[in-house]
């Protein structure tokens, strides 16, 4: 358990959590905690767990028994998807899902952090600090100059970019990301992997890979989770998770892309 000094550094706990579904253990008293602005790998073999445990803290699925706590002390089993993803958790899900008839320009637009709808959004007359966060995203997910194309003739790396600014307009704390470069080619992986690591320290990111490759890239200093049968196997840098017995029995074995 955490110490109250440790907790004030935390922005997601998760402690003793269960949860079975018709009788198969999809997760078994897992523990894990975050850092505020820190950038977490999780990695792990077919059914370890890893969409589970973001099911858990999106509130898609609640847990049969355990903790999980936003910040301080808010208990996100408490509270509905919605109400979980307004205090500021965002999740991008492998698939990209963009609006393919509108413009780059307008996705992020529509995605801008405040109550609205899509006609009232696209109609009304854009603030001034609006344009400039729409730019300033644009910049940042290397789209600007494709800000006018339609979202449904990018690439499939410029979507997943895109999907990332639409995230980031919301203002999250925390951002879950699943796989981000399933499907990517070499150059769109690297790029991902450099826009992912220029967003922590501003923003809480824990990220679900199988690319050992892209993982290694994003994780540098900071730590890999590897989760096995809806546990924690193993924690720790790259190399260290890398040359552990156990780990390379489990997962690493299988070979660069291993299994979902």
């Amino acid at each position: 358990m955490t110490t109250p000094r440790e907790k004030t550094h935390l922005i997601l706990t998760v402690e003793g959590v269960n949860k079975t579904f018709d009788g198969f253990k999809a997760i078994t008293n897992l523990n894990f905690y975050l850092n505020r602005g820190e950038l977490r790998t999780v990695i792990g073999p077919n059914g370890a767990g890893k969409s589970t445990f973001f099911d858990l803290i999106t509130g898609r699925t609640k847990p049969d028994t355990g903790k999980i706590e936003f910040g301080w002390d808010t208990d996100l089993t408490a509270l509905n998807e919605y109400e979980i993803n307004r205090l500021g958790i965002g999740r991008k899900f492998q698939t990209p899902s963009v609006y393919g008839d509108h413009s780059v320009w307008e996705n992020l637009l529509l995605s801008l952090k405040g109550p609205r709808g899509v006609f009232a959004t696209l109609f009304h007359r854009t603030r001034s600090e609006q344009r400039d966060r729409i730019d300033e995203l644009l910049t940042l997910i290397r789209l600007d100059a494709k800000r006018d194309w339609l979202a449904g003739q990018l690439a499939h790396g410029e979507k997943q970019w895109l999907e990332i600014g639409m995230l980031l307009a919301q203002d999250p704390q925390v951002l879950l990301v699943d796989e981000p470069a399933a499907g990517m080619t070499d150059d769109e992986t690297h790029r991902t992997g450099e826009l992912l690591l220029s967003l922590a320290g501003q923003h809480s990111i824990v990220v679900v890979e199988h690319d050992m490759a892209f993982v290694k890239q994003i994780a540098r200093d900071g730590k890999v989770t590897v989760l096995h049968q809806g546990t924690v196997l193993c924690e720790g840098k790259f190399d260290e998770v890398q040359s552990d017995t156990k780990v390379r029995e489990v997962y690493l074995g299988r070979g660069k892309h291993g299994t979902r």
